[in-house]
């Protein structure tokens, strides 16, 4: 005997152009969301990708400060391609902090070195929270980071290759994040609410981009860049302390959960996981073309988000001649606007095939279209704004803001194809996605020694080419439904 499987054999154009053919779950009767605890865990872990984010993305904003001003405009000096903003002036007491004579290169390997550990333990880490549970292992990773970044200034202090292998650290302990959490996700989000539930957890990222960005500019500017370390280090500290006392690995763990509630969501996953967690298809998963596409669009979405996220304070303070102060606010537009959409996509996205009952597969392909290619037009075209600052920020802005689209098109696909296996899927997915992260700023540093609007553009047009390749090929190949693997058949003699 075998468990019925939603689609899982049905190939998505054997069923009407729009309509979604597994519409039993809407029979199940939902739990509220008012004080639930899934919607508890969407906020908690919101939370913590806030704090993950902002702990990856400060040091692009103290890179600025950490400079010494009198070396070249290659290092971050106070030459600009275009004629500098304005600026206040700053406060004599923040000048107790180092600073450094570091080359475009050598900026390059120390804003990439994050990605060089965040690669280590990403497919490790859905293995790991599949087999003993998603809490601690999240809860230990974010925890992890938080210490290195605390121990920053005395790395800087001592020297780039103590950096480097700072940052590197902080990349071992936040890889396991994404994986752990989709691990989580497949035992506590109903399939209806899964664009809703993943995009509210996962928007923290963009949140903590949009906070840090701006906070540490001023952070720098009245006080000093150790203290960016030290304040968000601090914020990381008391996140780990709530997660420790109010997360639990499923619902059946959970303590607070009501029995409607548990009911709803274990009702309605249990045809989707496997009952088992001790078998793994390695073979299946890693044959499987729709997780390739997948692997495609996640990488290079990510070649452009990780160009922008680690060098968009550099491209504002070298070419358009933003102060640190208004470099931070300036800089953390494009990922408010990607968080907005983020969370307006998943909430349409959820309306879409539930109400309007249009297929997983159109919604997802759908929302990966419109959030990279609209990202790859805008970037290129804010290439060609020279030094119209106004124009500049507004494309990039609306740039990184169509991305969001992206969290509930190929970013939550694991879940549909094979929601058991999530965490080890976004840890294959994603170890590929950090490559970017690892490469894209060493490249773009090096395609950008001399600082010039055009070999900006080069690196603009580099990214949006990616873009649009993933976009393609996720079209091509991509699913929408749990995959025959996916579910451990029990046959009965």
């Amino acid at each position: 005997m075998e468990p019925s499987v939603s689609d899982s054999e049905t190939d998505d154009y054997q069923q009407p152009l729009l309509l979604r053919k597994d519409v039993e779950d809407q029979d199940i009767k939902r739990a509220p969301v008012l004080c639930s605890s899934r919607y508890g865990l969407a906020l908690l872990s919101c939370y913590g990708f806030f704090v993950a984010y902002a702990l990856r993305v400060n040091l692009s904003v103290a890179m600025v400060d950490m400079l010494n001003s009198s070396s070249s405009s290659s290092n971050g000096g106070n030459d600009s391609v275009c004629p500098r903003q304005p600026s206040p002036a700053r406060p004599n007491h923040n000048h107790t902090a180092s600073v450094y004579d570091w080359d475009s290169e050598t900026q390059g390997w120390i804003l990439g070195s994050f990605f060089y550990g965040y690669i280590i333990t990403q497919i490790p880490g859905g293995y790991l929270a599949r087999k003993y549970g998603a809490k601690w292992l999240l809860g230990y990773g974010i925890l992890g980071t938080v210490i290195f970044t605390l121990l920053t200034p005395v790395a800087a202090d001592l020297g780039a290759g103590y950096l480097i292998a700072v940052r590197v650290l902080e990349g071992i302990g936040e890889g396991v994040t994404f994986p752990a959490m989709h691990a989580m996700w497949a035992s506590w989000a109903p399939p209806m609410e899964r664009s809703r539930l993943l995009t509210i957890s996962y928007a923290g990222a963009q949140l903590g981009t949009v906070v840090a960005l701006p906070l540490s500019g001023q952070i720098c500017f009245y006080l000093d860049w150790t203290y960016v370390f030290y304040i968000f280090g601090a914020v990381g500290l008391l996140w780990f302390i709530l997660w420790a006392l109010l997360v639990s690995n499923s619902p059946s763990s959970h303590r607070r959960i009501s029995e409607t509630e548990r009911t709803y969501i274990t009702t309605s996953l249990k045809n989707e996981l496997s009952p088992t967690s001790d078998h793994i298809p390695w073979i299946s998963i890693f044959t499987s073309v729709p997780l390739w596409a997948i692997v495609v669009a996640h990488f290079s979405y990510n070649w452009t988000f990780y160009t922008l996220l680690t060098l968009l304070p550099t491209y504002m303070n070298d070419i358009l001649g933003f102060s640190i102060k208004q470099n931070g606010m300036l800089s953390a537009l494009p990922y408010l606007g990607c968080w907005l959409l983020a969370m307006g996509g998943g909430q349409l996205a959820d309306y879409l095939r539930e109400t309007c009952l249009f297929r997983t597969v159109l919604v997802r392909k759908s929302f990966t279209l419109i959030g990279m290619i609209g990202p790859a037009v805008f970037l290129v075209a804010a290439g060609y704004t020279n030094c119209n600052y106004i124009l500049a920020v507004v494309f990039l802005t609306v740039s990184s803001s169509l991305g969001g689209f992206s969290a509930s098109g190929f970013n939550i696909n694991h879940l549909d194809i094979a929601p058991s296996y999530a965490g080890i899927l976004l840890g294959i997915t994603n170890s590929f996605a950090t490559i970017p992260g690892m490469v894209g700023p060493v490249i773009a540093r090096l395609l950008t020694k001399s600082n010039t609007i055009i070999e900006w553009r080069t690196v603009f047009f580099i990214s949006a080419g990616i873009n649009l390749f993933g976009a393609f090929f996720y079209t091509l190949f991509g699913k929408g439904t749990v995959q025959p693997w996916a579910v451990q058949r029990v046959h009965m003699p």
